[in-house]
């Protein structure tokens, strides 16, 4: 103990320090966490028992044994980066999908799931498949997400139009769409109570009327009747959109939500 005090009175610690080792710490615990029951947690092991094979021939002047193992380092290295490059891969992409590099890429995966929106809906359209996308913006939806069957899958077309298939046991309720994925299927959304609308309008549309009221959520329907796709901003809704006209109105409402975070009706016209 008082060496430990020693050497940390003759070595200031300041917030750089801190970082540094608050980096180095959940880098570390991130590494743990991903090789966790697979076969690179055996190659951790082993790994483990080298090095510390390294250290005992050090300190017990075990020279063959010392030659052999740094001479063998590289060739483990090469062997450890072909035998387990699956893993390595999973490994980057499970840090590509931090929320830092998340924050960077999130304009792109947007445009990605707007595309898959516009193009599922006017397949489900033209089969004449009723649907309700919703999408999240500024307030968010987990309320309903939590109600429905948590999917946290990427946002494509084929995903939307297999979901919405009256022959699938999710076909029934709503999909929402956060940051760019599938974030849950078979969300119940409430119905709206306003007395004043049209009494074409079925219950996919009362739903995504009365979720949009509620919040600045965007709404995307497709009616099974009729298969014209209609889009809910705050309450109010458009009717026939075309699937340039629908991609065209997510865009400015999604992609550019930060500089007009509250989009009034006169900007889908």
């Amino acid at each position: 103990m008082t060496a430990l005090n020693e050497l940390l009175a003759s070595t200031p610690i300041g917030w750089r320090d801190l970082l540094d080792i608050a980096i180095v710490s959940i880098l570390i615990y991130e590494v743990f966490k991903l090789v966790r029951g697979t076969r690179a947690a055996q190659m951790m092991v082993g790994v483990g028992l080298i090095v510390g094979l390294l250290f005992l021939s050090q300190a017990a002047q075990l020279e063959t044994v010392n030659w052999l193992i740094r001479n063998m380092v590289g060739y483990i290295v090469f062997a450890a980066i072909v035998l387990f490059q699956s893993d390595i891969r999973r490994a980057l992409a499970h840090f590509g999908r931090a929320p830092f590099f998340r924050v960077l890429a999130k304009s792109e995966a947007v445009d990605e799931s707007i595309e898959e929106i516009a193009v599922a809906s006017t397949m489900l359209a033209k089969d004449r498949v009723g649907a309700i996308i919703a999408i999240e913006r500024e307030i968010g939806l987990r309320n309903y997400i939590e109600g429905g069957i948590p999917l946290d899958a990427k946002v494509t077309y084929d995903l939307l139009v297999t979901i919405f298939q009256p022959t699938t046991p999710l076909h029934d309720g709503a999909v929402i769409v956060q940051e760019g994925r599938v974030a849950a299927a078979a969300c119940f959304l409430p119905l709206t109570v306003n007395p004043r609308l049209s009494r074409e309008l079925g219950s996919r549309h009362r739903a995504a009327i009365g979720l949009t009221e509620e919040n600045d959520a965007i709404a995307v329907v497709v009616s099974e009747e009729t298969g014209i796709i209609s889009l809910v901003l705050e309450g109010r809704i458009e009717r026939d959109l075309t699937e340039d006209d629908l991609r065209t109105r997510l865009r400015r409402l999604v992609t550019y939500r930060r500089s007009a975070r509250r989009e009034r009706w006169y900007s889908f016209h």
